[in-house]
């Protein structure tokens, strides 16, 4: 099973820039996007929102122009999820779809960055408290996840480059890289890419806007349920060409999905 996550900044925006013509050559099984900005009817029934060969299932945010998150999936889910359900309505910004299939569900995710606004930080710290606690309570159900997106936040130092430039900007900050330890220590998930590609120059996001140029991130993760594992056979993040300022990341997974 190949599942494929990009953040598009805006789906029209990466199609023009050739998206849609590169995912039909690579053969993948689930495809996840996040930072869509349009509306959901649009993205359902426009003709150039459709990728052929695929079944599409899209969330966004309450006037469609900013957020929003979809998945394409090569056969038809038995269930569709928006939103986690967090008390806090955060997560209901256009920020979660997630598919689920027999035994595994695939999800797509888009998690809030911070300005130096007090208020953005303090969502953003609300959004992984819910989060947290809600990946701790689905680690008990008979299903394994894949949750697929751009996280917003780097998990070791040398997922940004000049990492003491880049120390103090959200993103970098001390609590958001502790959270993804916990994450991956703790509660019990696993950075799928990063068990199969250890080098520490691998970033998916740019944000000059230009693949490239300046100071590299790597906050785009397929975040998998410890018990899919064994089961990663292949990881890249694409860059041989851009569609934007994140690249593609691409995980091959030994799992037969349908």
């Amino acid at each position: 099973m190949r599942v494929i996550t990009l953040c598009v900044d805006g789906i029209d925006n990466a199609i023009g820039n050739g998206l849609f013509d590169w995912l039909r050559t690579q053969d993948a099984d689930v495809i996840c996007l996040q930072d869509m900005r349009r509306p959901e009817p649009d993205l359902a029934w426009e003709p150039e929102y459709q990728l052929e060969g695929y079944f599409g299932y899209f969330f966004d945010s309450p006037d469609g122009t900013y957020c929003g998150v979809g998945i394409y999936s090569r056969q038809p889910p038995k269930a569709i999820m928006t939103g986690f359900g967090f008390a806090s309505g955060i997560d209901m910004d256009g920020r979660y779809v997630q598919a689920d299939f027999e035994g595994i569900s695939i999800g797509s995710l888009l998690a809030p960055g911070a300005t130096s606004e007090v208020q953005s930080l303090e969502d953003k710290i609300q959004f992984f408290d819910d989060l947290q606690a809600h990946l701790s309570k689905i680690t008990r159900k008979r299903r394994e996840y894949i949750i697929c997106g751009n996280w917003n936040q780097i998990h070791r130092d040398y997922d940004v480059e000049n990492f003491e430039a880049n120390a103090d900007s959200s993103g970098a900050l001390p609590f958001e890289r502790k959270w993804m330890t916990q994450l991956f220590n703790d509660i019990g998930y696993v950075d799928a890419f990063r068990k199969v590609n250890k080098d520490k120059d691998e970033f998916t996001w740019w944000p000059s806007g230009k693949l490239g140029e300046g100071d590299g991130w790597r906050i785009d993760y397929q975040v998998i349920s410890e018990n899919l594992s064994g089961a990663v056979e292949y990881g890249v993040v694409y860059k041989t060409k851009s569609f934007g300022s994140h690249a593609p990341v691409i995980i091959d997974y030994d799992i037969e999905l349908f």
